[in-house]
């Protein structure tokens, strides 16, 4: 079965972005851009990635789910309207539809619950969670590995890594944690088995 993995920059504090939705705090240089890369290839924008010599093939994800505000980020200022066109893309929204350039961006109203436990159900790679808050909190359930990439940073306000909610306080398994020189920590849990 495909697993859904929520791979994403946080803060030390626990936002994914500042109360703007601004990220650019998050460090996109240093020691540890090689090695997160090699691990999960694939996870940038097309054409970012091959506007700075990075293979976006051979990552170990085919879908990339991501909620409005994430997407939007793209848009318009950074014309990434169709930002990973390398895999399937579904944006969960209940007010927006297909934009201008959006190309294959597939753009649902439908329970994201109810389509991730479709999307496990398919053959394929992972699926990315890409962001955001008040996604992850509606998927908390169907997550089953949490990727952080945690910024040496505290932004004090912002979005959460998961919006606020009632959930199960089961301690998640470390898998790995690196640090780097950049002070950038990743770490890897996996959903403890039932």
């Amino acid at each position: 079965m495909r697993e859904l993995t929520y791979y994403v920059a946080v803060s030390l504090d626990g936002y994914i972005a500042g109360p703007g939705g601004e990220f650019d705090t998050f460090l996109a240089e240093g020691d540890h851009m090689g090695p997160i890369w090699e691990r999960y290839r694939g996870t940038a924008p097309t054409q970012l990635a091959e506007a700075v010599g990075l293979s976006v093939a051979d990552g170990p994800f085919d879908t990339v789910l991501m909620g409005w505000n994430t997407y939007a980020v793209g848009m318009p200022d950074h014309h990434l309207a169709d930002p990973y066109q390398h895999l399937r893309q579904i944006v969960f929204t209940r007010t927006h539809g297909a934009q201008p350039g959006s190309g294959e961006v597939q753009f649902t109203d439908v329970d994201p619950v109810d389509t991730v436990r479709a999307l496990k159900q398919e053959e394929g790679k992972g699926i990315w969670l890409c962001g955001g808050g008040a996604l992850a909190a509606a998927l908390t359930d169907e997550i089953d590995r949490l990727a952080l990439k945690i910024n040496p940073v505290i932004l004090g306000d912002g979005i959460p890594l998961f919006e606020a909610g009632k959930y199960d306080p089961a301690a998640w398994e470390r898998t790995s944690t690196q640090a780097f020189e950049s002070g950038v920590v990743f770490a890897e849990y996996r959903r403890p088995a039932a």
